[in-house]
């Protein structure tokens, strides 16, 4: 063995050693400590191969797999001298068994042998000096610093991340984490992993390699992946902010003007059979799965939009970032519209399954494509699925920043929200007493502001909670039947929406009593005739003449019954398509659809082919000829006045028909079923 292996065995350094007589060993010593150098390298041998091994048998998917196997490493690479003791008193160790002139034989310590590739990812005064810009080049720079490797990963996207330990109040309202993208995360902090994955894992590590995406995983039970010619362009960047957009390939293009006949066709079974040659075709697959659901085959319904999903993901623009909150997609373009409807479904699906937190994620995803013109109205929802999921600090923290260039307390759904997670943080055990106070306070006072502001939310929010109300709230005129018959359109569209989603969560005892003494405040005070009251009502009067029509395409796509049946007539006379619900009326086409040659015989009736067939110039629509054929047209005028006489002649003989029963034998011991 060298003796510079010798050395860095020992914990020394080159130069470091002192001269001593204890370091001049005899020949048979000499030979005696060789040996067990030997013996020892044979036994640390395997378990550097082993972690060799297990390094390589590790399949990197994503960067936080990177960064936890970086802090493992380094964990492992420390010794317990490190830890507590500094590098020169290892050395000053190595020196005391020196000079004793004493050749122990010591056991094989992983730890001190580990050591030694500490010093590649321990950084000098003269590397830190040096800003490091790649991500790997920061991990070698920063060694186990966990925090300042995220912080760079962070930097390098645009964004500023944290750790879990130091909260989440920094980061930007419309930051999405990816991990809470995956239902299975949610599924994990409930049940455990065990109960969870069950035995995915062993068949995981046989499937082939496929692509790494965030918001589906792609099935054995799919079609083969092909591209199916969807693609997304960079249009601009401006303000930090990058403005995307899908684009259809000109074989994509035919096959959606396929999609449109066979939806104009009424007959399911034709967007099956173009589904079936186009298996990820966007449109094809939202209004199967809209067909799936109706017949109640959610397992179905959902996977059809997941296999949307990820042909959408695998369209993605190398720079389009789901978590960085400053993607932007217009609604206003065709080829969006069916990303926006497929996280919408999907963020649906995964409430219904039980997933709330995942929900919030995917709501707060939908809401960062477009937050200025939200046309899914994500703000109508967000509070409830925060509510559901618990992130009470969340919603209060969305408030605050919005409240001022959104007015979100001119929303029922906000104004009683925010008062009820405010109650929610007062009743938690870990608040302190005295934020318990302010937390109470300030929840009472927001309650009954709302109930002032919208009270005709009372009487159909207990009716839902099959709450029998005191006869005082009854009786009195301010949440009397006066209040909802005063409700402009709009405000009872709203009104009814946030009844009919959210009324579970005001069926506890604890909530329910909280909500009693609001609505015995609210009473003195209206009886004290507060200048708030008049107020609120003036508002009333003056906002919510009418609804815009991203609340009309959310109410529809909710299918919540007490919204739907407020809808306003333009609306609910209008045909809705699933895969496109009223459209934007700017809407801004790539590409538009050739017009279709009119069939004639498409709405003629079976008699009138009939006579076509037989007279090739009969013309029973009254369609305009050419003038050579007027003389044609008139002798096909003249035969359909025949044909309808004809007609009516056949009428009259079919209704007068009478049938005569044929005349029964009256013997009662013939048997009935005997035969003639």
């Amino acid at each position: 063995m060298s003796s510079r292996a010798l050395r860095r065995l020992k914990g020394k350094q080159r130069g470091q050693e002192a001269l001593d007589l204890g370091d001049l060993v005899p020949d048979e010593q000499a030979v005696e400590v060789e040996e067990e150098e030997k013996l020892e390298n044979a036994l640390i041998q395997p378990s550097k191969s082993s972690s060799r091994k297990a390094k390589n048998k590790k399949n990197l998917t994503n960067i936080y797999e990177l960064i936890c196997d970086a802090e493992h490493e380094t964990e492992n690479s420390m010794t317990d001298e490190d830890k507590g003791k500094p590098e020169e008193q290892n050395c000053d160790v190595g020196k005391e068994k020196s000079d004793s002139g004493e050749t122990e034989k010591r056991d094989p310590q992983p730890e001190t042998v580990a050591a030694k590739p500490e010093s590649r990812y321990k950084p000098s005064k003269k590397k830190k000096k040096k800003k490091k810009n790649t991500i790997g080049e920061k991990q070698v720079a920063a060694g186990d610093d966990i925090d300042a490797l995220l912080e760079t990963i962070g930097q390098s996207n645009g964004l500023t991340l944290q750790s879990e330990g130091g909260g989440g109040s920094d980061r930007p309202i419309l930051y999405v984490e990816h991990r809470n993208l995956n239902p299975e995360t949610e599924l994990k902090r409930y049940f455990g992993a065990r109960a969870v994955l069950g035995d995915q894992r062993p068949r995981q590590r046989q499937r082939h390699f496929h692509r790494s995406t965030w918001l589906t995983v792609l099935k054995d039970t799919w079609p083969r992946f092909s591209r199916p010619g969807i693609s997304m362009t960079l249009l601009e960047s401006k303000d930090g902010q990058q403005y995307f957009t899908f684009e259809h390939s000109r074989d994509y293009q035919q096959v959606q003007f396929k999609f449109l006949d066979a939806v104009e066709s009424m007959d399911p079974n034709n967007i099956v059979a173009l589904l079936q040659l186009n298996p990820y075709h966007i449109d094809c697959l939202l209004q199967l799965s809209d067909v799936c659901r109706i017949q109640e085959d959610q397992e179905m319904a959902r996977d059809l939009i997941e296999r949307a999903l990820y042909s959408f993901e695998c369209a993605f623009h190398p720079v389009f970032s789901l978590v960085s909150g400053t993607s932007r997609l217009d609604y206003r373009r065709p080829e969006n519209r069916a990303f926006f409807l497929a996280l919408y479904k999907h963020m649906m699906f995964l409430e219904r399954r039980g997933c709330p937190r995942t929900a919030l994620e995917y709501c707060r995803l939908l809401l960062s494509l477009d937050p200025d013109r939200d046309p899914l109205c994500m703000l109508l929802l967000i509070d409830f699925l925060s509510l559901r999921s618990r992130e009470y600090s969340y919603l209060l923290r969305l408030y605050q920043a919005w409240e001022v260039h959104r007015n979100l307390s001119q929303l029922p759904n906000f104004a009683f929200s925010v008062a009820l997670s405010c109650f929610h943080l007062s009743q938690e055990e870990q608040t302190e007493s005295g934020e318990r106070e302010k937390l109470k306070q300030k929840a009472d006072l927001l309650l009954q502001n709302a109930l002032i502001m919208f009270p005709g939310v009372l009487m159909p929010l207990l009716d839902l909670c099959t709450v029998q109300p005191d006869a005082a709230v009854v009786s009195h005129v301010f949440f009397g039947p006066k209040s909802q018959l005063g409700q402009s359109p709009a405000l009872a569209e709203l009104v009814s929406l946030y009844v009919g989603r959210t009324h579970t969560l005001w069926r506890e005892a604890g909530v329910l009593l909280w909500l009693e003494e609001c609505v015995r405040e609210v009473l003195q005070r209206v009886d004290s005739k507060d200048p708030l009251v008049e107020d609120c009502q003036n508002k009333r009067k003056q906002r919510y003449q009418n609804a815009p029509r991203n609340i009309h395409r959310h109410v529809i796509l909710s299918e919540i019954k007490e919204a739907t049946s407020a809808l306003p007539l333009e609306v609910t006379t209008q045909p809705v398509m699933g895969f496109d619900p009223l459209p934007p009326l700017d809407s801004l086409a790539s590409y538009t659809r050739p017009e279709r040659q009119s069939v004639r015989a498409s709405s003629e009736s079976t008699l009138s082919l009939l006579f076509r067939s037989l007279l090739p110039n009969f013309n029973l629509q009254g369609e305009p000829l050419p003038p050579d054929d007027l003389e044609v047209a008139q002798a096909g005028r003249d035969l359909n006045q025949e044909v309808n006489r004809l007609m009516v002649a056949m009428r009259d003989m079919l209704a007068n028909i009478q049938f005569q029963e044929p005349p029964r034998e009256d013997n009662p011991d013939r048997d009935e079923g005997e035969w003639d």
